[in-house]
């Protein structure tokens, strides 16, 4: 739990900016950024920064909507990668 208004650090606030704008946090998240965002007056900033950054290049770039299916496997990758980069292995020498 972040010490921030809401609860949540404004660096995870601002981590999770983009998903908070497309809509994909659930709604515990959504609440506790909203809150942050009403009590913070930098991240409030930053914010609409990056809102504007997400409507100017859904302007020119026609709104395309990746499918789901391709979502679906974008996030099983990365998820695949973040499992490959914590993974250690040790070797007795």
């Amino acid at each position: 739990m972040g010490f921030g208004p809401g609860g949540i650090d404004c660096e995870d606030v601002l981590a999770d900016v983009y998903l908070y704008l497309d809509d994909e946090s659930d709604d515990d998240v959504r609440g506790r950024i909203r809150a942050h965002l009403d009590g913070c007056a930098p991240c409030l900033r930053q914010f609409g920064l990056e809102q504007d950054v997400k409507s100017l290049v859904a302007r020119s770039c026609g709104g395309d909507v990746a499918p789901d299916t391709l979502k679906s496997r974008i996030r099983g990758k990365l998820s695949d990668v973040v499992i490959e980069a914590t993974h250690v292995e040790y070797r007795a020498d």
